[in-house]
């Protein structure tokens, strides 16, 4: 019998790591997990990112999901003016995905995220995920993605939590080491030091050590 499976979108390389990192770890042998990159920043900011760092984050996240066992996919819609580009093009290139994978489960970035792209890319894929689609996916949540979530002004606001072990958190900061370009300082949100923070404070909410924190959308019992 076939595993069942998730879908992660996401935004930019790293946000799967940031925010469903524990997640993937812990349940990597009960489920087949796909992720989807969705934005090339060199497209429209071409100063920004260059062909060679895109090559360079891109091997970065082929690295960090050999440590997660998961598989990843790329797409090239424009990071910097996402907000430009057609909603109904993005919505339509997840629907596709979905349809390949046909997941129980799809994560995608929070609309409280600060940066625009992020809002755009949780509208797509509200669009692409209407329960009239042709694979009805049971369960939508969305993730926290440091440096991105807890800065706007809008806050979020986790309804349901996944217990961490030593064992996922250890692996998702081994993860989102390969993240060499992305790795920032001891103190910054995107570090080591950020992550087990994160995962100390939202294990306060359930009584255990770590965990991860997301916002169920929508569920259907089936």
């Amino acid at each position: 019998m076939s595993k069942k499976k998730i879908l992660i979108i996401a935004r930019h390389a790293e946000d799967e790591v940031l925010g469903c990192g524990g997640f993937i770890n812990k349940n990597k042998k009960k489920y087949d997990i796909n992720v989807i990159i969705l934005t090339n920043a060199n497209k429209g900011d071409p100063n920004k990112f260059s062909e060679k760092k895109i090559r360079e984050i891109r091997k970065e996240c082929l690295d960090s999901a050999k440590i997660l066992g998961i598989k990843v996919s790329f797409e090239n819609f424009p990071a910097p003016n996402l907000d430009q580009f057609p909603v109904s093009l993005i919505a339509e290139n997840i629907k596709n995905y979905v349809n390949k994978f046909k997941p129980k489960m799809v994560f995608i970035p929070d609309k409280t995220d600060l940066h625009i792209d992020h809002k755009v890319i949780f509208h797509a894929s509200m669009v692409a995920l209407r329960p009239i689609q042709k694979h009805q996916v049971e369960y939508i949540m969305s993730y926290e993605t440091l440096s991105e979530t807890e800065w706007d002004d809008e806050q979020f606001k986790p309804n349901f939590f996944v217990s961490l072990s030593d064992n996922d958190l250890m692996q998702k900061i081994k993860a989102f080491k390969k993240y060499k370009s992305q790795n920032m300082s001891f103190n910054h949100p995107r570090s080591s030091n950020g992550i087990l923070n994160l995962a100390k404070y939202r294990g306060q909410f359930i009584n255990s050590k770590y965990a991860e924190a997301f916002k169920l959308i929508r569920g259907i019992n089936k």
